[in-house]
């Protein structure tokens, strides 16, 4: 299914970008890991070259244009090429309310999600071979759910990705790149560990009985679940989908938006 393709996951040493990784390298992608701890992604690296598949990492902070372009360059020059973009790296910042909420905090998340995404693209562009694929992951905050009170920040930057993916889904097109965007509800992630949440005061009190989740309850779906998303849309078998924004998130967004 990926055969002879070379995928470069941002976030990759754990929850979506590590499943996604993973499975590219099953599917038989060379993978290289990009992210900012290098003993995650040395983790994630030797489970992969376990398996049988191949992958090289890439220290870098996506919202840092110098080090992603040399993450990209590295992927080059040791993998041979470039087809498959999963721009995942996010954190979700500080949540709180507009008063409370400062300029740099606000600034700061921006600069990961938003900006990343784009120093992400911006980068790989140049090198992706006809057939390319980028997959973006944004959420439901910024697309249907906009009842989490305190999320500004964290909501304008996946607003922000869906847009941008839209954008360039129609700019690159006639080069035969796809770009599409998922996004997920709540995900069984190491996400919440970059959540400074300060927005109790904010926080408008919604009870759902039967849980949040239409499909699930109160189970979260899971890393796994997203990366075989993610997979589809980076290989072949989603030829001629591109610029769409898809939802994994079990109907929550349905009932919470």
């Amino acid at each position: 299914m990926m055969q002879g393709k070379v995928a470069l996951v941002t976030g990759a040493g754990s929850g979506i970008g590590q499943a996604s990784a993973r499975l590219l390298a099953e599917r038989g992608a060379k993978v290289a890991l990009v992210g900012r701890t290098q003993s995650e992604l040395d983790e994630v690296a030797e489970a992969i070259r376990a398996g049988g598949g191949e992958a090289i990492t890439a220290l870098a902070d996506v919202s840092d244009s110098e080090a992603m372009a040399a993450a990209v360059q590295t992927t080059l020059d040791h993998l041979g090429g470039l087809d498959v973009v999963v721009a995942n790296a996010g954190v979700n910042g500080t949540w709180a309310g507009i008063e409370k909420l400062t300029v740099e905090d606000f600034r700061s998340t921006l600069d990961i999600n938003l900006v990343g995404t784009f120093v992400t693209i911006k980068h790989a562009v140049p090198h992706l071979r006809r057939g390319g694929s980028v997959v973006v992951v944004s959420s439901v905050n910024g697309s249907r759910i906009f009842s989490n009170s305190g999320a500004s920040a964290y909501s304008a930057s996946k607003a922000g990705q869906i847009a941008l993916t839209k954008m360039l889904a129609v700019e690159l097109g006639p080069r035969g790149i796809r770009v599409n965007v998922i996004c997920p509800g709540a995900i069984d992630t190491e996400i919440d560990d970059n959540t400074d949440a300060e927005n109790q005061d904010v926080i408008i009190p919604v009870e759902f009985p039967d849980g949040p989740i239409p499909l699930t309850g109160n189970t979260p779906g899971s890393s796994q679940q997203v990366a075989d998303l993610v997979t589809f849309l980076a290989s072949d078998s989603a030829s001629h989908i591109s610029g769409t924004e898809v939802w994994i998130d079990g109907a929550q967004s349905l009932l919470q938006g």
